[in-house]
């Protein structure tokens, strides 16, 4: 029961399916080779969402700086 709840995200796959896929994985890569692919994928996921928060800081803050420009009758009441 916890093992399905914890596949859950791979939707119809069934337990069987998930072994074979582990083990093509296992015999293509090998067990040494695994660790090194997880850690290259975790560092282009964090590569990633960084890039992605700072174009859209960037972006806020463009928008945010950007203010219209004052018109002639506001000048004039403000003087």
């Amino acid at each position: 029961m916890q093992l399905t709840n914890i596949l859950l995200f791979l939707g119809g796959l069934g337990g069987t399916e998930v072994v074979l896929i582990v083990l093509a994985i296992l015999l293509f890569f090998g067990a040494k080779r695994i660790p090194e692919l997880a850690k290259g994928l975790g560092r282009g996921i964090r590569e990633f969402k960084d890039a992605s928060k700072d174009i859209k800081e960037d972006f806020e803050n463009s928008v945010s700086d950007h203010t219209p420009p004052a018109r002639e009758s506001e000048t004039r009441l403000r003087a």
